[in-house]
């Protein structure tokens, strides 16, 4: 656990991030990519880390990945490059520079490694984890092959190195109907997200698909009646969920798809009114780029996403600590289930 009063001093041994206007006015066309949902006095705090790490980031020759449930001052801050799972993963393998900074969960970071094994690859908190990662192992997989003999196994990039290298291919929940599709036999194991497998079981009821019981604590959260009280509450707002929600949350929505589908829909559809069943960060990112759309209803935070910070982003790029390591041999076969997912996905969408 990162020592956040020493990490503090040390910090300020070496940069000025005392808040500061003058800074922040200077730096007020980033401010404007967030300033419907950052504060002036917010952002008279960020716009010195933000300052710092986009000069450290040169000095170091790094790229920052940022998925799209970082805070708004991460996300519009100071990454080079957002997205879902699978737009980070693409964009892993295009990365030039020589360290790659993951402002996401640690599965993320072990993705990039896994992609690029012979550049640095940072998080800023070792302990940013997530429910999914967490509810599946390599022996569970072993377990879901031994009980469906010759079932191929589709699992979800929210898995550990070791989940992915037991695996036959990867999927995100952008292009998870598209790879069970493809899959040439009847049954498909997908593991670890149970909904997920569920939405896209409707999806492609060609296959029989089986799954592992993981889900995510963010979006297990939401319930259909949920939905429906507020749709009675707010009337007229769309509801737009993602598909690791329940299937009965997912029926109740106007639209389901993965964080870049949903900003594909709302920057397309361009409703009155939106509920995004979500991530909250999600809405609050896009907002400044969508003025006409008013973001409403509740949200669920994800606590793992919320312990990357700016703090410790600068810290990480500071120290070059939190170098995120994939023993080769896992990382090989890792590697050729995030290929084989990446490979197909452009095949199918070319």
């Amino acid at each position: 656990m990162l020592d956040q009063i020493a990490l503090r001093a040390e910090l300020a041994d070496h940069y000025d991030l005392a808040p500061s206007a003058v800074l922040a006015a200077e730096m007020s066309g980033i401010y404007a990519r967030m300033d419907r949902v950052v504060a002036p006095p917010d952002w008279a705090v960020f716009a010195p880390y933000v300052a710092a790490i986009n000069r450290l980031k040169a000095e170091r020759n790094a790229v920052i990945l940022a998925h799209n449930y970082m805070t708004p001052e991460i996300y519009h801050g100071i990454a080079d490059v957002v997205g879902d799972s699978l737009q980070l993963a693409i964009e892993a393998t295009r990365v030039e520079a020589d360290v790659i900074v993951q402002c996401g969960v640690h599965f993320m970071a072990e993705t990039s490694k896994i992609l690029n094994p012979a550049k640095t690859v940072l998080i800023p908190d070792m302990e940013a984890g997530c429910s999914l990662a967490e509810s599946i192992t390599a022996e569970g997989i072993a377990e879901m092959r031994a009980k469906y003999p010759g079932a191929p196994v589709v699992t979800y990039v929210n898995t550990t190195a070791e989940v992915k290298a037991a695996s036959d291919i990867c999927c995100t929940s952008s292009n998870a109907d598209q790879i069970v599709r493809a899959m040439e036999s009847d049954t498909v194991i997908m593991t670890p997200d149970k909904y997920l497998a569920q939405n896209i079981a409707r999806q492609v009821p060609e296959k029989r698909i089986v799954w592992w019981d993981g889900s995510c604590i963010v979006h297990e959260q939401y319930t259909a009646k949920d939905l429906r009280e507020f749709r009675e509450w707010n009337p007229g707002t769309r509801i737009i969920a993602h598909p690791e929600c329940t299937p009965e949350v997912v029926a109740e929505a106007d639209f389901s798809g993965s964080t870049s589908g949903i900003i594909d829909y709302v920057t397309t559809e361009r409703p009155e009114k939106a509920m995004l069943v979500t991530e909250c960060s999600m809405a609050s990112n896009i907002s400044d780029a969508l003025p006409d759309v008013d973001f409403v209803g509740p949200c669920n935070m994800c606590p793992y996403m919320k312990k990357i910070t700016l703090e410790k982003v600068l810290w990480s790029l500071h120290t070059m600590e939190s170098a995120v390591e994939v023993d080769p041999a896992v990382a090989d076969k890792a590697r050729v289930a995030v290929q084989r997912m990446i490979d197909l996905s452009r095949k199918l969408s070319g």
